[in-house]
């Protein structure tokens, strides 16, 4: 059955699509995709030379394409999920803490939605419409050009040289191997192995100024912990105050677990009535609401700076609302 014009130009689109991923395709795993023959594929792949568009094969048993990268490149092609996930990624974007990515973002959010099909394009506005992003919080940017020096000794695994200024105020030089970059809410960090102090550090990444890599190779070393956004967490944590917070609370236990940030063991039941909370806590105001918001009466047993606080909180609330 002959296959229409339609038809043809539709799936070799698709087919333009598929190679625009930087990997080899096997053209059986092509025909699996598209629903064709190999020897329809093949057919397909030629038409495209034809047209302009460098594929290049791939020697093996079962043989691959590839799009190289050239002036006949075709233009950007998304399937519906992925023009989606675009559009949220430069939404999100224009919140973060990078210097100039807010007006970036949103600019190639415009050219996005001009060139969408007229479907995506109500899926991707009705989701802008819906959304309602965060103020972005107060805090100093982060300049792109130096992001884009520590990502590329990052991934090219490059020695980098820069000068750091601590919480402090203390300014020094370092020579690092960068691992990776973690973000987090309105911070960047860099993961890297302090090649002076031998060890890994955590750096804020507004804090860098002249980063230069040295030219300077390394083998990658493995981090502490289980990936780089851990150590990141679990460094600031060991940066933060911990109280351990000892209190009575007039709830059953099944009514308190989990509205604390409490593991399991940390609430023991007293009695069907009341239960005792055993838990951590990095800021004392975090705590002091968390226990207010139960609704319920309690009593602190520890920490001491836990009881002052509230006491300083009832004596604010009661000014606030007048009583004597």
């Amino acid at each position: 059955m002959l296959e229409g014009m339609g038809d043809t130009s539709a799936r070799l689109l698709n087919l333009l699509s598929l190679l625009q991923t930087p990997r080899d395709w096997a053209g059986s795993e092509l025909a699996e995709r598209l629903g064709v023959s190999p020897r329809t594929i093949r057919r397909d792949i030629d038409r495209l030379r034809e047209l302009g568009y460098p594929v290049k094969a791939t020697m093996g048993p079962v043989g691959g394409y590839r799009l190289v990268a050239g002036t006949a490149m075709p233009p950007l092609l998304l399937d519906d999920e992925e023009a989606v996930a675009i559009a949220v990624g430069l939404r999100t974007a224009a919140g973060h803490a990078v210097e100039g990515i807010g007006e970036a973002s949103l600019r190639a959010l415009a050219k996005l939605e001009q060139v969408l099909p007229a479907r995506l394009r109500h899926r991707v506005g009705t989701l802008n419409a819906a959304t309602v992003p965060l103020p972005a919080a107060a805090g100093p940017a982060v300049d792109p050009e130096i992001l884009a020096v520590l990502a590329a000794a990052a991934a090219g695994c490059e020695r980098l040289r820069f000068a750091y200024e601590s919480m402090s105020g203390v300014r020094s030089r370092r020579l690092v191997e960068p691992h990776r970059l973690v973000p987090m809410g309105r911070r960047w960090f860099l993961v890297a192995h302090d090649n002076d102090r031998d060890d890994w550090r955590i750096f804020r990444v507004d804090r860098v100024s002249e980063p230069r890599p040295i030219g300077q190779r390394f083998e990658p070393r493995e981090p502490p912990g289980r990936d780089a956004a851990a150590f990141v967490l679990d460094k600031l944590y060991s940066f933060a105050p911990a109280y351990r917070a000892v209190a009575t609370l007039h709830l059953p236990a099944e009514r308190v677990r989990g509205r604390l940030g409490d593991s399991p063991e940390e609430i023991e039941p007293i009695d069907e009535h009341r239960c005792r909370l055993n838990g951590n806590s990095d800021t004392l105001e975090w705590l002091a609401s968390r226990l207010i918001m139960l609704g319920c009466e309690f009593e602190v047993h520890e920490p001491q700076e836990l009881i002052d606080y509230l006491r300083e909180l009832s004596g604010r609330a009661a000014r606030a609302s007048g009583a004597a």
